[in-house]
């Protein structure tokens, strides 16, 4: 049960009369927000309550998007797992052994009990073995997981803060609706794309019109263009090449045929009197007409029909409103004619076409149909399609939107058929859709074609430049439209994703029916053809190049229809439709730009899926602004809401929302890159300071007789990670710039550099493990080489284990909150209060824990332990020194690194021999090495 295909009738019963039957569709169905207007009162009937609302019906619980990052901290997770239980054993097994030795296993100290005696030896190993992996367990970043949802959570605020996303014309800004995918806007390899609304503004405006064969352009001045008259201004202030009755019954359609509501004029006094006077927005009928075109308003579910009924307005008919099925126009010589609405023959994507059907005062019935050409010309005389046909293709070309419009006059006995026909097929119960659409067919046949229209849309402001910085960032565009393929096709020309010296290859149904073969046949053929030149001839491109800008290397563009794509997609043959599906996907991957027209919504989830799930996972974004974008915006791994005309539907449902196209320039190679190297940073960041924190634990082992006996004092085991480094690597990882957002939106190819998940591959991972393990080990051999000598003291006393302990706990605080100092690029007041606000704080903790006996401890183990520690100069030397060793590589980095400060945001890219602006220097190393020491810009 849809309530999108609703079928019904209502019976309406009144005193002492038959019950008025009346049929009811999707058209009478009023939803959420509808408001009354133009009548006081309606019958109605409740229908789809409960759990069969059109909400509870089409609720479809959002699918679950994890981003890569999760994926990868998932794979690393494993791996320090499988650290955790190697370590685990290899200490319960050396244990063993070494106990094994004679004299080992019961000292003359440490005599064992009989119950020690009697337990059973596996029970004592995996006790063991337990008691080794609580000791351990520390190296599982379980407090990472809490960092990084709070770095989403309050990263996402900065689209929403940021003013460059604010709009002044609907006087709002960005919009977060799931902040677990900032860092996924990042590596974003796919961009698909609607063209209504996202690309162009939907905002309609009429350019001009051909009647019977002859141009009309609304300018100031006239022109000759293709051979044909070209009349500007009112038509009838100028010559009318196509004769007066064509035009008035050209623009008289225009008025007729649409849906378009009157907007209620706020003044009083509306309404009739007498039958003399009829005021729409200021509009009075009667003496002397004034013409207040600049401040009436239509409502209308399209804006193309707004545009077409201003467009006539222009050339001086004027449509007044519909009052009690009577439809009021004003014509050129301002007399108001009246038309009885009879029928509306709705428009659906199926038939592509509307049609009305009304009745004039001289009783004629007249049907007015305007629709695509597609959908038109076949209903129509083949010497009148002969005529417009040149106008609507030149039109479609130069990317406007185009609409044909043809009459019928009917007869008495034919409009008794159809009346007859429409009212039984609307109030059927069964198949109702099916016979309305056989009327229609009936009644739309043998019209005559009197012209055609062109409606621009123009542009998104800033839209050519946003997709050219796209592709030069190393993201493919996918252009997805129910638009007709000219149209389509000059909107990629005009927003740079087409250039003039694209080969376009065209798999649509004219190319599938030129060969005159069956289309199977020629569809396979035109796949391999364009395979072979795409594909298989074509150099092997360079990682993250989408356009090439050498004159060696021919750039592709792909243009496919809906038609085609179900063949391609569910071809007869499932052999057949795997290997349509395979070269299909490699062409489109092999080619700059991608466009898909005539496309069904289903049809544009059913490309991101297809794209989705091809090799390598590429992460792909659907970006759209209509309630027919929602089912790709669901799909894909991003989905972005424009905030438009269309409604709210894709906002809703989308994973952000911005009110212009322009805005995803900057949250994708701006937000996106900061969010992307903050959260690999973090994540690398945890495993590399929890290794550093328990390898000394796990060595501190060999040298206690695998006793368990922890390094550290059980408050610095609770508070490293709450409170010693976490703030430091959280204000790092909401703060940090290590290139200037200016430098990233100026050189778009910086955001090839973390594409495909640079930095989380195995090799930075193995890095920042090798560098965990170097600290490890310096920390506890350091120390250790102190305490051959153990008097430290004046007085001749020696350390002991705890000292052991804090003086390797101090030199790991300080280095990795150090080393984090030294990979900040962008400081505030924020980075400078946590890193050395925590190592001030852990001083102070230190001194605190240990100077005051505490009543709740049964035992005190740093009783005094730090503040005498910190009494011994070795201990001081030994300190500073495993501090400077630990970070002397780093600290060589940053001596030694080119110096390059705020002036660097004024330095121009520099030109790669591939084309495109790249960085002065290469970004492959500090990416990997997390130094960004050759393309930061320090900002302090």
């Amino acid at each position: 049960m849809r309530c999108l295909w609703f079928v019904g009738r209502m019976h309406i019963y009144k005193n002492d009369q038959e019950p008025a039957v009346r049929s009811l569709g999707p058209e009478n169905l009023l939803l959420k927000g509808a408001t009354l207007k133009n009548t006081q009162k309606i019958c109605g009937v409740a229908v789809y309550t409960g759990m069969e609302t059109k909400m509870a019906l089409n609720y479809q619980g959002k699918s679950q998007k994890r981003s890569a990052v999760e994926k990868s901290i998932n794979a690393f997770l494993l791996v320090y797992l499988c650290i955790l239980v190697s370590k685990a054993l290899v200490c319960t097994t050396l244990k063993y052994v070494w106990q094994n030795k004679p004299g080992q296993d019961e000292p003359w100290y440490n005599q064992k009990t009989q119950r020690e005696k009697d337990t059973n030896l596996y029970l004592k190993m995996f006790t063991d073995f337990l008691s080794f992996m609580v000791l351990f367990n520390f190296i599982i970043p379980v407090s990472m997981y809490v960092t990084v949802e709070m770095q989403k959570f309050l990263g996402s605020f900065f689209i929403t803060w940021d003013k460059d996303f604010f709009d002044p014309e609907i006087q709002e800004g960005a919009l977060v609706n799931t902040s677990d995918l900032n860092e996924e806007l990042g590596q974003v390899e796919y961009v698909f794309t609607d063209k209504t609304g996202t690309l162009t503004q939907n905002n309609m405006e009429f350019i001009e019109c051909c009647i019977d064969g002859f141009q009309y352009k609304y300018r100031d001045a006239g022109s000759e263009l293709d051979g044909f008259c070209v009349t500007d201004g009112p038509v009838s202030k100028l010559q009318q090449k196509a004769g007066r009755e064509k035009e008035d019954l050209f623009l008289r359609a225009l008025c007729l045929c649409h849906t378009v509501q009157v907007k209620e004029s706020a003044g009083p006094g509306q309404g009739q009197e007498d039958g003399l006077t009829d005021q729409v927005d200021g509009l009075e009928l009667d003496g002397e007409v004034v013409r207040p075109e600049e401040q009436r308003g239509f409502i209308a579910s399209s804006p193309d029909e707004v545009a077409l009924v201003k467009g006539a307005m222009r050339y001086g008919f004027t449509f007044l409103g519909l009052e009690s099925k009577n439809m009021k126009i004003l014509n050129r010589n301002n007399d108001v004619e009246v038309y009885e609405l009879l029928h509306v023959l709705n428009f659906d994507p199926v038939r592509r076409r509307m049609s009305v059907i009304v009745r004039s005062k001289s009783g004629d019935t007249l049907l007015f149909c305007k629709g695509a050409d597609s959908s038109i010309f076949p209903r129509v005389r083949q010497e009148e399609v002969d005529r417009i046909r040149t106008h609507v293709e030149r039109n479609a070309t130069e990317g406007y939107r185009t609409l044909c419009v043809a009459y019928k006059q009917l007869s008495a006995d034919e409009y008794a058929q159809a009346d007859a026909g429409l009212r039984e097929a609307r109030l059927a119960l069964q198949d109702r859709e099916e016979k309305l659409m056989a009327v229609y067919n009936q009644v739309e046949t043998g019209m005559s074609l009197i012209g055609a229209t062109a409606v621009e849309d123009r542009l998104q402001e800033e839209a050519a430049e946003t997709m050219e910085a796209l592709q030069g960032s190393g993201m493919k565009v996918w252009v997805l439209t129910g638009d007709k393929m000219e149209t389509a096709k000059s909107t990629c020309y005009a927003c740079r994703l087409f250039q003039r010296n694209t080969e376009l290859l065209e798999l649509t149904v004219r190319t599938l029916e030129d060969g005159g073969r069956k289309r199977e046949e020629r569809l396979h053929e035109l796949l391999l053809d364009y395979h072979k030149k795409a594909v298989q001839d074509a150099p092997p491109a360079k990682a993250g190049v989408t356009r090439s800008w050498s004159t060696t290397n021919q750039d592709y563009g792909f243009i496919i229809d809906g038609a085609t794509l179900s063949m391609v997609l569910n071809s007869s043959h499932d052999s057949n439709s795997s290997r349509y599906k395979s070269l299909f996907l490699q062409i489109c991957q092999n080619c700059t730009a991608v466009l898909c027209c005539r496309m069904a919504p289903l049809q544009k989830a059913q490309i991101v899926k297809m794209v989705k799930n091809s090799k390598g996972g590429p992460i792909t974004l659907s970006i759209g602004d209509g309630a027919n974008d929602v089912s790709m915006i669901l799909e894909a791994h991003v989905g972005i809401g424009i905030k438009g005309k269309e409604g709210r539907q894709a906002v809703r449902n989308s994973d952000y929302a911005i009110p212009k196209l322009k805005h995803l320039k900057k949250l994708l190679l701006a937000h996106g890159h900061l969010y992307y190297v903050r959260i690999a940073h973090l994540v690398q960041y945890f495993f590399y300071k929890n290794l550093c924190f328990i390898l000394p634990q796990f060595l501190y082992q060999f040298f206690c007789g695998y006793s368990q006996q922890p390094l550290y004092d059980a408050a610095y085991l609770t508070m490293y990670n709450i409170c010693f480094t976490s703030m430091p690597i959280l204000a790092y990882s909401l703060l940090e710039q290590h290139i200037c957002i200016e430098v990233l939106l100026d050189n778009a190819t910086l955001y090839r550099g973390i594409a495909k998940n640079a930095m989380l591959r195995w090799g930075p991972f193995l890095y920042w493990t090798l560098l965990g393990v170097f600290h490890g080990l310096l920390f506890f051999f350091g120390v250790r080489y102190l305490f051959s000598n153990p008097a430290l003291q004046d007085n001749g006393q020696v350390f002991g284990n705890w000292s052991y302990g804090t003086i390797v706990f101090t030199v790991l605080v300080f280095t990795v909150t150090l080393k984090l100092a030294l990979d900040t690029r962008h400081w505030t007041w924020i980075n400078h209060f946590v890193i050395w606000g925590s190592l001030a704080f852990y001083v102070f903790f230190s001194f605190f824990w240990g100077g005051i006996i505490w009543p709740f401890l049964r035992q005190q183990r740093l009783y005094f332990v730090f503040a005498t520690m910190l009494s011994s100069v070795s201990a001081w030397l030994v300190i500073v020194l495993l501090i400077l060793l630990s970070l002397l590589p780093d600290i060589l980095l940053v001596v030694l690194r080119k110096p390059r400060g705020p002036h660097a945001r004024q330095k121009k890219p520099v030109e790669s021999s591939v084309g495109g602006p790249q960085s002065p220097r290469s970004s492959a190393r500090p990416l990997l090495m997390r130094t960004f020491s050759d393309e930061s810009n320090t900002v302090i």
